[in-house]
């Protein structure tokens, strides 16, 4: 089983705001945040997935996805990436 950690941000007509999250189920996961079922700070808002990384065992993703969560250059960085990509 993989376990990926996911970097989502808000669609256009939202606030501005990413969350960074670990999940065995991408899917699920975003369409949970979407649904407003997900994390309590990402209640209210639509999310789109910007980036996802997957790692073979539980405790290496746990690890990244600290990481991740500290690291808001990185995050600003991989939103950047993903917009040139987008259009």
């Amino acid at each position: 089983m993989l376990f990926y950690v996911y970097l989502i941000k808000t669609i256009k007509g939202f606030k501005n705001k990413s969350y960074v999250g670990f999940t065995n189920n991408i899917k699920n996961r975003i369409a949970k945040h979407n649904e407003n079922k997900g994390a309590k700070a990402t209640k209210g808002y639509k999310w789109e997935l910007v980036y996802k990384k997957g790692f073979k065992n539980k405790s290496s993703a746990l690890s990244y996805e600290y990481k991740l969560k500290k690291d808001r250059l990185r995050r600003l960085s991989l939103i950047s990436i993903y917009e040139k990509k987008k259009y």
